[in-house]
């Protein structure tokens, strides 16, 4: 026996009625390239639950006749499962997601709820806005997984909708309200409550790996190194001596980074009894950056000494005392040593006997920097003359004699030049060619330095070179770019026309 279940048809007199065509939903473009293999099995789950025995009923009259063995059954499948992605696991879903490009995942949260709470589930880095989202702990449920938070901004009380923005050394940018002038300390939060803060983020994050924040004290740090044991990155704004007493709780730190003064926006004091306690406290440091910090020659001795893991050293706009270039030869380990806004390196470095000099040093880069001491460039280069690669960029007062003193290392394989304007095609040329190991070499934007005299020695050079990158000049680079458009010759006529 077959049963059809079907409906009657409400328009007897044949007219066709007016469909409306349904809306596109999410799911249907979801699933649209395997659109028959999931009608399938979506029949046969449905099928299957048909076939399954019934719980025992001792009422007769509820029971099923037994010769409804035969039943064809219509399904309308659409309608049998509204979202189909329902029928996945989290799990599932979790891994589908995590395989989509980063551009696509703040839209794939505004999907569902579901899909939004899946979607913080994936996030695994966050720069905190709101203080209140982290007191209140919305953060921990919104975004249960994270191992990396930024709190600064978050500590910063400024106006979001502002179009003016503070930004230093792409330290620190944020909102200002011109209403009040400028960001000042006052509109960080206070200690107490950061220190609240950082005990409320510890317990919800217990594996944080990275934490950046403005203003904490040494308890508040060490009730973040007594919860989170494997936070390895640290970032302090805002810090001095006293605070630094609490890094020596972190066992597993290996990134640190301290900014002790902001010109316009906040002063604080690192001198040597801080970089003392941190080289004491920090002896797994592999990568250390002081930014406005003060010190001398006993500090950074204290560093090298202690933290002999050690490989990497930025130092920023420091405000160090004469004479602590020399320190650098106990970093016996050190690879890379940047430099990056500093007016200037050491005014007074010393005699070059007690220099010494960092056996393993790889790279060398200036940022930003003043170098117009040719004593204190020649007695770097020296501390620094096992270096393999010197990069230069965007540098005042580096002219031909400046350079020159590079000459010194003799390992050089790459250098790398862009916006030195002082150069000279003539002081490039006497440089490279001492080197000969020379493999690299790359100058960008440096305008006295002009193709028309590269020499015939010069060009010998570049044609054995691996990699070359040259483009010194900007106006040459700029025609060249304008070469068929006859936008350098006509001028005005040229807009005129368009």
């Amino acid at each position: 026996m077959s049963c059809s279940l079907e409906k009657a048809n409400p328009n007897p007199n044949g007219n066709p009625p007016l469909k409306k065509t349904p809306s596109r939903r999410w799911s249907d473009l979801w699933f649209k390239n395997n659109k028959e293999a999931f009608n399938h099995a979506v029949l046969a789950m449905h099928l299957q639950s048909l076939t399954t025995k019934p719980p025992h009923n001792n009422n007769p009259s509820l029971s099923p006749q037994s010769n409804n063995n035969n039943k064809t059954l219509i399904f309308d499948r659409p309608k049998l499962v509204g979202d189909r992605t329902s029928l996945l696991s989290d799990e599932l879903l979790l891994q589908i997601l995590s395989k989509l490009p980063q551009s696509q995942r703040n839209s794939n949260s505004l999907v569902s709820k579901r899909w939004l709470n899946l979607q913080g589930r994936l996030v695994r880095s966050l720069k905190l806005l709101d203080w209140n989202f982290l007191i209140s702990g919305r953060l921990f449920s919104r975004f249960p997984n994270l191992i990396r938070v930024d709190l600064v901004h978050g500590c910063v009380v400024s106006p979001q909708n502002s179009g003016i923005s503070f930004t230093h050394n792409k330290l620190v940018s944020f909102h200002v309200d011109s209403s009040e002038g400028f960001v000042s300390e006052k509109h960080v939060l206070s200690v107490d409550e950061v220190d609240l803060g950082l005990r409320i983020l510890a317990s919800g994050y217990p594996n944080l790996r990275r934490l950046v924040v403005i203003g904490a004290s040494e308890m508040g740090l060490l009730s973040v190194a007594e919860d989170c044991p494997t936070l390895q990155d640290l970032e302090l704004h805002k810090c001095n001596d006293q605070v630094l007493r609490g890094i020596a709780a972190f066992q597993n730190l290996q990134i640190l980074k301290l900014i002790g003064n902001i010109d316009g926006f906040y002063g604080s004091l690192v001198s040597d009894i801080g970089l003392t306690i941190l080289a004491q406290g920090c002896k797994r440091l592999v990568k250390l950056e002081l930014s406005g910090c003060q010190g001398s020659y006993d500090g950074i001795k204290a560093i090298g000494q202690c933290c002999q893991m050690l490989e990497e050293f930025t130092i920023c706009d420091h405000r160090m005392d004469d004479g602590w270039l020399s320190a650098l030869s106990y970093c016996e380990n050190l690879k890379t040593l940047r430099f990056i806004s500093c007016k200037s390196v050491d005014r007074d470095p010393g005699p070059d006997e007690y220099l010494g000099m960092c056996p393993t040093l790889g790279r060398l880069h200036f940022d930003r920097c003043q170098l117009r001491d040719k004593r204190c460039m020649r007695a770097l280069f020296l501390v620094c003359q096992a270096a393999g690669e010197i990069v230069f960029e965007n540098c005042w007062g580096l002219d031909d004699e400046i350079l020159s003193t590079a000459s010194i290392c003799r390992r050089v394989s790459l250098l790398s030049l862009e916006g030195c304007s002082l150069l000279t095609t003539q002081g490039l040329e006497s440089v490279i060619l001492s080197w000969k190991m020379l493999e690299s070499l790359g100058v960008l934007s440096c305008n006295n330095i002009k193709i028309s005299e590269v020499t015939p020695a010069l060009s010998a050079l570049f044609s054995v070179l691996k990699e070359l990158k040259w483009r010194p000049e900007t106006k040459s680079l700029l025609s060249a770019s304008l070469v068929g458009t006859g936008m350098g010759k006509r001028g005005a006529k040229f807009f005129k026309k368009m």
